[in-house]
This record gives C-alpha cells, sequence and structure tokens, in this order.
C-alpha cells in the first residue's frame, strides 16, 4: 500500500490540489461524527490517486480540523471521476464542506450492485474481486480525537488506498456484460439525488404514522416538525435532542394550548422545555391549527388502489427472481415503492425510462395488461411466459358424507 501522506497546512493542501489537477481519477472517502450534532462534523478527508504521466501514486489523508478544505472544490469541479464507495454521506459532507459534489462520479457499492453484489461492504468487496483484507479495528473510533493513532490512520488510508484497482475489475466485469453504461447513469442519478436534511416543511414526513393523521392534526405536525427542524439547525444538534418524535407526534394529537398542558405531553420533560422552546412550540400549534389544506405539504402517496395491490405482489416476486437471474441487486433493480410509482405513471415513472426500462419496463407492462403470467417451474423458480389466456377452474367443494364426524 501506497505510504500515505498526512495534509494538515495550507501549503501542503495547495501541493496536493497541484498535483490532482492532473489526474483522471481519484479515489475519495470521509470519516465524519453526527451522533450529537445536526451536521455532520468532517474529521478526516481520505484521497489516494494512480500514477500517471505528470508523476507516481499517492494517497493523502487531510485534517479538516487544521485546515480548512473547501479549495478541494477546485478538484470536484474537475473532470476527474471521483471513485468512492456508498457515497451519499460523502456527497453530503463535501457539499457541506466544499459548496460542491464531484462532477462525476462511480460509486463501487452501485456498480457492484450490477453484477450480483447487492449493497455490499467494501471490505467484502475488496476481499471478493482482489483477495485482500482491509482492517476492522478502528471503523468506530473517535475520529474528531487529535493526534490520531497509527492504526486509525492505517485504517483511513486502507479505506482508499483499492478503491481505483477495485473499480477497474468491477467496471471490467461490467464491460464485458454490456452493463457497464448502467452503472454509469446510477451513478449520474445518485449525483443528482436531493441529499441532506430535509425541507423543514416537509419534516413532519418522517413521523411515524404521519399519512395517517387527519383534520388540524396533519397542519400542527407540519408546523412544530418544521419548528424542530430550524431550530435543530440554528443550535447545531440532532432533531431528537429538541424534541422526541413521539412528543411531535403527541401533540399533533392533542394540540395543547397552554404551557401546563404541553407539560403534560408525552415524552417531553423539562429539559426539552427551556428557555423560550415552550412558547415556541406552542405558537407552531397555534399556527398548525389555521393551516388550510392547501398550505399542507403532504407526504407523497406511495400506496396503490386496493384492487390493484396484488399486481404489485405478484410483480415484486416476479422482479426478485429476475433480480438473482440477472444478478442484479433487486433493492436496485426495483422497489415495492417503484412498482406501485409505475402502477400509477406507467412511462413517466423509474421503471419506465433508462436501464430499468429496459430490464423490466417492458416485461412488466405485459404482466400488469394481462398478456404475460407468472408460473412456477420445477424447482419453485419463478417465470414470466406468455398467457394462455385458459384460466383454471377451482374444484368445487365436496359436501361430507353423511355420517362423516370431524376432521
Amino acid at each position: 500500500m501506497t505510504e500515505a501522506v498526512l495534509v494538515d497546512t495550507v501549503d501542503a493542501l495547495r501541493e496536493l490540489i497541484t498535483r490532482l489537477r492532473g489526474v483522471e481519477r481519484y479515489a475519495l472517502d470521509t470519516e465524519f461524527h453526527r451522533e450529537r450534532t445536526y451536521w455532520p462534523q468532517l474529521a478526516l478527508v481520505q484521497i489516494a490517486w494512480p500514477a500517471d504521466a505528470a508523476g507516481s501514486a499517492g494517497l493523502a489523508l487531510i485534517d479538516p480540523l487544521a485546515v480548512d478544505v473547501a479549495p478541494l472544490s477546485e478538484i470536484l469541479a474537475g473532470g476527474a471521476t471521483m471513485v468512492a464507495h456508498a457515497a451519499d454521506q460523502d456527497l453530503e459532507v463535501l457539499e457541506r464542506a466544499c459548496g460542491r459534489r464531484p462532477s462525476r462520479l462511480l460509486d463501487t457499492q452501485v456498480a457492484a450492485g450490477f453484477v450480483g453484489q447487492g449493497s455490499a461492504s467494501l471490505s467484502s468487496l475488496t476481499a471478493s474481486f482482489l483477495g485482500l483484507r482491509l482492517p476492522k479495528g478502528d471503523r468506530l473510533s473517535d475520529w474528531s480525537t487529535r493526534p490520531l493513532s497509527e492504526s486509525q490512520l492505517s485504517y483511513a488510508a486502507a479505506d482508499v488506498s483499492h478503491l481505483i484497482e477495485l473499480a477497474d475489475v468491477i467496471c471490467g466485469q461490467l464491460d464485458s456484460s454490456g452493463r457497464l453504461g448502467w452503472a454509469e447513469e446510477e451513478c449520474e442519478a445518485l449525483l443528482q439525488r436531493p441529499l441532506g436534511p430535509p425541507e423543514p416543511e416537509r419534516a413532519w414526513w418522517k413521523i411515524r404514522d404521519s399519512r395517517q393523521l387527519r383534520g388540524p392534526a396533519k397542519g400542527v405536525a407540519q408546523e412544530v416538525a418544521a419548528w424542530r427542524e430550524r431550530r435543530a439547525r440554528e443550535i447545531d444538534q440532532p432533531v431528537r435532542f429538541v424534541l422526541p418524535d413521539l412528543a411531535v407526534q403527541a401533540i399533533a394529537h392533542s394540540r395543547p394550548a397552554t404551557v401546563d398542558e404541553l407539560r403534560q405531553i408525552r415524552g417531553l420533560d423539562g429539559r426539552h422545555l427551556r428557555g423560550p422552546v415552550a412558547t415556541e412550540v406552542l405558537a407552531a400549534v397555534a399556527r398548525g391549527r389555521e393551516l388550510g389544506e392547501d398550505a399542507i405539504a403532504a407526504p407523497p402517496i406511495e400506496e396503490v388502489d386496493k384492487d390493484v395491490r396484488p399486481a404489485v405482489a405478484l410483480a415484486a416476486a416476479w422482479i426478485a427472481q429476475l433480480a438473482r437471474d440477472q444478478r442484479v441487486d433487486a433493492a436496485l433493480l426495483a422497489t415495492r415503492a417503484d412498482l406501485a410509482a409505475y402502477l400509477r405513471d406507467g412511462a413517466a415513472s423509474r421503471l419506465g425510462s433508462g436501464w430499468r426500462a429496459a430490464m423490466v419496463g417492458e416485461a412488466l407492462a405485459r404482466l400488469l395488461r394481462g398478456d404475460a403470467a407468472v408460473a412456477f417451474e420445477h424447482g419453485g423458480r419463478l417465470v414470466l411466459e406468455a398467457r394462455s389466456y385458459q384460466p383454471l377452474s377451482a374444484a368445487p367443494l365436496q359436501a361430507p358424507h353423511a355420517g362423516a364426524g370431524p376432521v
């Protein structure tokens, strides 16, 4: 493994950026904490790059507690491809720390989903494809402490030291199977996906049973959850520290009008109501009571009519079989929400375009039209085949013989 260089000064970061300007690919990972804060607290950035005409391969560990990493935005904005593993949270962290996401991305977890490795960890992929074992000891260590130990530095370096080699092997298999374009399409979709915290007015969607709320309870839930979201951002604490979910639910249902009533809410205690909190929560409740239906940001409808729910179950069973047969991660291919959306929106849904349409869309449309049927083969395997239009009649129930005893 290439020896890692610790970057903890402005000059060292400038030198690193100068070197990275000429690379076509770089591997990147981050270490951060967010257990006790609203915003992720970046603690380390790991970057590795392969040898090229401009110089040898390298690996750098950037200490964001010692130097501002915002200048890395120049590299992110460039034409090089960032190789990462399970990049969702890394993208969020980079966007906050550097003000942008990378222009191009290859996510090895996403790519591996097209060769039969569903949601696989980096260590398992490195073992499967490269025959290497990554260190595990410091995965849950405190990355905000300084100085970092040698074992922490070794662990952090290992997260990027083999990423580009791993990507090459996986992409080689994808290219041979004609699926490299699918992986690239999915990685581009990941880059475009909204990341980070929700809009405050939509925060109530995450509350348990939010879709079952009716009448004024919806407006109160929206306003109280939105207040909680803004308060958490302001004081940089997790939303559960501001008000527990249980308290937001209970407030929405009971709609307290006084401080005494608020203090009786389940899930609340004195530490939640310090300072201006009680007054601000009651103001949010009052706003929610008066909120008109047209001002409520209702959660998206994910259910389908009960008459077609059997179609979702049937299609889900077939897609699970298709995923096994084609060695594609079933969660990547289609979720139940995707199926429900396809039933509602057809070609406008995620299954109606791109690589999913090629693999699933046309066959699924035939199944839902009734032109195809799902059948069992010997051994329990499901197959989709042309429908015979010859339904089998159920055998009539036989009346018990006279004098027959209980079964």
